[in-house]
């Protein structure tokens, strides 16, 4: 008997959703603090933002051309399987069912409960409140992705609202801010590449998109759209809501917003509407903050569980996660492995601790996959491509190279967190070696991640 396989039930709207929800989430909100204090200076925080946003449109429109030349469930691991083979592909599949996926939704959950706390003090139920989050939404998941693909957008749709109209109503306001720098040219260029790592975490999810192709209709067309005006429209939010910020607040509230340095500070998004408009808008304000971070946390587990669910189907992961549910048609044990595992970080790690691992592991397999756009122009030159990445070589060059800067800046401003990213990655080698061991067949079958 034939195992039941998924269905390919999301569409133009629902893909835009996913990019665009899965991007917006709690960094717009929280992490302007943080490039504050690292950067010094408005200016550099906006140069940041600005830099961190065009590397991601660069590599949402790299990624266009390989999600349409493999409109297949599983993403960046299909990509770097054909590319460089099954051990590149299994320890991108390891990094991310061991630490990106988990650590995002654990700190987009983190990142409810901050906004949550805004409107109810949770005290020391904090991190609990989180697990809650998590463990609601991973049920949800295991619906079917028709129904979660449909509560994505429309959960996408009320949040670009409302934070498009409280970016609107701060610019519109009257001004308080009075300017700020607290530091040197030399210190703001210094602490630069810091500041794009901590914003990326905000474009972070520009990639999610493709791990679920074997579910969207006419992914060679759909997911190429998709991640090029989802990204877009991220951009144009995110620098209206910073825009906002530094129009009303002083730079010194910035500052002292909530981050590692101020754990118990109210997010700075929640201090700029509270100056606007006075303490009255902080509840309504927290409510919004905390929508928007699920939704986040929601595109974020739809996606994130088919990567385990390919690997499964090529013999390269625990073959329980490859099964599908016949009622559901989801992979629901990778659903709820992933839940669990987000549920424990979300007790053990602090926000910008999980977003940094997240982030500095990821951006490896990014530069990799640049890489891979060059070696299929190269071996598949007359393979379909419905679309093109533009500018080409260009544009993959320049994030290849922009992508390579900020790692090497990284390895020099965080050598902690570095060795332990890259530790995390070099521990899914021998696994990789015992699954090759216990498969029948190491290289899979055509269609067989789809």
């Amino acid at each position: 008997m034939s195992q039941p396989s998924l269905l390919r039930n999301l569409g133009l709207k629902e893909a835009i959703g996913i990019v665009v929800g899965s991007i917006i989430g709690t960094g717009v909100f929280l992490k302007t603090a943080t490039m504050a204090q690292q950067v010094g200076s408005a200016q550099g925080v906006m140069l940041a933002w600005c830099a961190a946003g065009a590397l991601s449109l660069m590599g949402a429109l790299t990624y266009a051309e390989l999600g349409g030349l493999f409109p297949q469930t599983g993403g960046e691991y299909v990509y770097l399987r054909e590319a460089y083979g099954p051990l590149m592909a299994y320890l991108y599949g390891w990094t991310r069912f061991w630490i990106v996926t988990p650590g995002s939704i654990a700190a987009y959950a983190i990142g409810s409960a901050t906004f949550f706390n805004g409107l109810v003090n949770l005290g020391a139920h904090r991190d609990l409140v989180a697990v809650f989050i998590i463990a609601a939404f991973t049920i949800s998941n295991c619906y079917s992705v028709a129904f979660n693909g449909k509560l994505q957008a429309l959960i996408t749709v009320l949040k670009v609202v409302m934070i498009g109209g409280l970016a609107a109503a701060l610019l519109l306001s009257h001004s308080d801010s009075g300017g700020g720098e607290v530091a040197t040219h030399a210190t703001i260029w210094s602490s630069f590449g810091a500041a794009v790592l901590s914003a990326l975490w905000a474009f972070d999810g520009w990639n999610n998109l493709p791990m679920a192709a074997g579910e969207v209709r006419e992914p060679g067309v759909v997911i190429p759209h998709a991640l090029l005006w989802g990204t877009m429209l991220v951009l144009l939010v995110y620098a209206s809501a910073n825009l906002g910020y530094f129009h009303v607040l002083p730079f010194a509230d910035i500052l002292a917003s909530s981050s590692t340095a101020h754990p118990d500070a109210l997010p700075v998004a929640t201090r700029a509407a509270q100056s606007a408009f006075g303490p009255g808008a902080v509840g309504l304000l927290s409510i919004m903050f905390v929508f928007s971070a699920i939704g986040a946390m929601n595109g974020s587990m739809l996606t994130g569980a088919r990567v385990p669910y390919a690997m499964a189907r090529d013999g390269l992961f625990f073959r329980q996660l490859g099964r599908v549910s016949e009622r559901t048609r989801v992979p629901v044990l990778s659903v709820a492995v992933q839940g669990v595992l987000a549920g424990a970080m979300a007790m053990l790690g602090s926000f910008d601790q999980l977003t940094d691992y997240a982030m500095f592991a990821s951006w490896i397999f990014y530069a990799l996959m640049a890489v891979a756009l060059f070696i299929f122009r190269k071996k598949k030159p007359e393979a379909l491509r419905p679309y093109r990445t533009p500018f080409y070589p260009w544009l993959p060059i320049f994030f290849l190279i922009s992508s390579l800067t900020l790692l090497v800046d990284t390895l020099r401003t965080s050598p902690r967190e570095s060795g332990i990213g890259f530790a995390l990655i070099a521990i899914g080698i021998p696994g990789y070696f015992l699954f090759k061991r216990s498969s029948r067949s190491l290289v899979p079958k055509a269609g067989s991640a789809l």
